[in-house]
């Protein structure tokens, strides 16, 4: 369990238990097949090219499991001593169900994924769990996730570690993330970061030493939450609230603002793209930014504004290292033109913004582990509880 704001507890139980409980369960994981483009078997092992990854002969022990909850898909890997990837794996969260259906189906997904790779439970040191929206870290529990209704007030980390006999560390999707980024990606060599996530929603997660924020109630890193604008009209966030980053930062927000100017009439490439019943998403406007549509630009280049004005508030306040932007909306990344030009731009509001020795120090940078940042950084915490418990 968790006690305090940073100390995870657990249950101790065996494997031979767990896996004469999850007996059922690992028969029905093995017996359908994940429905996705990729016709490969529901627990096929995935070994990205873009991660440091090793066999299980060359990796250095001790090994852990991190999970990490999404509301379509829960990704499961395994990772050495050294931050590297062994393995992953994805099976669906069917958020219509139960909490305890999803335990089960995971805790029998672990297990079939280790004997996949010829290990077992034992060999693994402890697990980190990500799960979305608030939570209760010391109790354990997963409270409102919004995009799985079903699982309120849940203790989460507590059935997982019931279930597979070890110890699991429990944290926010987004602190998770961001202690991957930390530990093995961008902000591997700075000591202290904040990691916004830009999808949906904006997500956070700080990270100092080796150390998540989560704050007294488990709201420490809401930094999408923070306000960039206090007027009484000042649009409305996802939570109910006016004047938030994500209502004016996120990808939601991005389509929001499109529509409205479109249907002020707005002209150009994009919206002719619109007249044509294209639906608007970023990737709709950042290729009608790349094709040399102004209006489209100035969108992508307003939202890099916003996201420079919060950014100086979190700089201001928490005064990190490096501030490193990850998710799904980067238009293009730093591979790109366009992501450079946005990236330059939220860089340009800091200098406008910032204390000048914040502005000259703090780095600003892409994220670099995508889509895998929270399972390696759920393996990560687990491994930072292991060793301070050793």
């Amino acid at each position: 369990m968790l006690d305090g704001l940073g100390s995870p507890s657990y249950v101790n139980g065996s494997e031979v238990e767990a896996t004469a409980r999850l007996r059922p369960w690992i028969a029905q994981v093995q017996a359908v097949s994940y429905h996705t483009t990729d016709p490969s078997p529901y627990l096929k092992l995935l070994m990205s090219n873009l991660l440091a990854t090793t066999s299980t002969a060359a990796a250095q022990r001790p090994l852990f499991l991190g999970v990490d909850v999404g509301g379509t898909s829960v990704k499961i890997g395994l990772v050495d001593d050294r931050g590297r990837t062994l393995g992953l794996t994805k099976i669906p969260t069917f958020a219509e169900r139960s909490p305890d259906d999803a335990v089960r189906r995971i805790s029998a997904a672990c297990l079939e994924f280790l004997q996949s790779l010829s290990l077992a439970m034992t060999d693994v040191a402890a697990i980190g769990l990500g799960t979305p929206g608030t939570m209760d870290i010391p109790r354990g529990m997963i409270l409102e996730p919004p995009n799985i209704p079903g699982w309120r007030n849940y203790p989460i980390r507590d059935r997982l570690s019931d279930a597979l006999g070890l110890p699991v560390a429990f944290a926010n999707d987004a602190t998770a993330a961001a202690f991957g980024e930390w530990w093995i990606g961008t902000g591997h060599q700075h000591h202290s970061i904040v990691l916004l996530t830009l999808g949906t929603g904006v997500g956070g997660g700080i990270i100092v030493g080796d150390m998540s924020i989560d704050g007294e109630n488990s709201c420490g890193s809401e930094c999408g939450h923070i306000i960039i604008d206090f007027h009484e009209d000042a649009r409305l966030c996802g939570c109910g609230q006016r004047g938030h980053l994500e209502a004016y930062g996120s990808a939601t927000a991005v389509v929001k603002r499109t529509n409205e100017i479109l249907a002020a009439g707005g002209t150009g490439l994009l919206a002719e793209r619109a007249a044509a019943g294209h639906s608007i998403t970023p990737l709709l406007i950042a290729e009608a930014a790349d094709a040399g549509d102004p209006l489209a630009l100035d969108i992508v280049l307003e939202t890099a504004r916003y996201l420079g004005i919060g950014i100086t508030s979190l700089m201001h306040t928490i005064d990190p290292s490096a501030v490193i932007l990850g998710g799904a909306m980067n238009f293009g990344g730093p591979d790109h033109p366009l992501g450079r030009k946005f990236l330059e731009r939220i860089r340009q509001e800091v200098r406008a913004r910032a204390f000048p020795v914040l502005a000259r120090r703090t780095t600003i940078e892409f994220a670099s582990l995508g889509g895998d940042a929270g399972y390696i950084g759920a393996a990560g915490i687990a491994r930072t509880f292991y060793r301070k418990q050793t």
